[in-house]
């Protein structure tokens, strides 16, 4: 796709995604669209083996946007970054299409690693506010991370990640349209266990009321019967 192939396309996803914008022109002012532009100059460099220069075209982004891409990430189309000033994506990130990042997101190393440091994103995944997913494995398809999650290990496809550590909550959803890839619709994990300890303690509470009035009924008849 061309540079004004690449424009259009990101006027299409960023109207697409972000109700608050209102024209055409107010993308340019947008962050994320900035931001796309300095990495496509800098992945291309970086392609290229100009690595000086890709970085300095990087960090040029990152100072006019507070997103920071190095250029040797790959990502795929209908990228989107929503209020994205914090966002840090590493170099060996492999992002898939559809995926929409929101503010402070890192996709990051462990710091360990040699080689493939980052993680593999999938197709149509959202992860939210202040999410951290640190490591080289792959976040299935179709998944949600909710926000202020850790996550460090491998995601399956169509799951919902939650907490710190980030924990699969629920698998095996549907395959989320982009208007469902809300931050809101999440399970709470805490609430489900704090449920879950109500309904075991309120059977066995029935169950121990129960032998006590089998009980009760045994001695009575014993009662009767002598």
């Amino acid at each position: 796709m061309g540079f004004i192939g690449n424009i259009k396309e990101e006027i299409r996803i960023i109207r697409e995604r972000d109700p608050a914008i209102h024209s055409n022109m107010e993308v340019f002012l947008y962050p994320s669209f900035k931001v796309m532009c300095y990495y496509r100059l800098a992945h291309r460099l970086y392609l290229r083996r100009h690595y000086f220069w890709a970085r300095w075209v990087s960090q040029k982004g990152v100072r006019r946007t507070g997103i920071e891409i190095h250029p040797g990430a790959q990502i795929g189309k209908g990228f989107f970054i929503d209020h994205g000033h914090g966002v840090i994506i590493g170099e060996t990130t492999v992002i898939g299409d559809n995926v929409t990042l929101y503010q402070g997101v890192t996709l990051g190393g462990t710091g360990k690693e040699q080689g493939k440091r980052h993680p593999t994103i999938g197709n149509n995944v959202m992860i939210s506010t202040g999410a951290k997913v640190l490591g080289s494995f792959k976040i299935g398809d179709n998944s949600k991370i909710g926000a202020g999650s850790v996550v460090l290990n491998e995601v399956p496809p169509n799951s919902t990640v939650v907490g710190v550590p980030g924990r699969v909550v629920r698998r095996d959803n549907m395959a989320l349209p982009q208007e469902e890839l809300d931050q809101t619709h999440l399970p709470d994990p805490v609430r489900e266990d704090i449920m879950g300890l109500q309904r075991a303690n309120a059977e066995l509470t029935n169950r121990l009321l129960d032998l006590e009035q089998e009980m009760k009924n045994m001695r009575r008849e014993k009662t009767q019967n002598s």
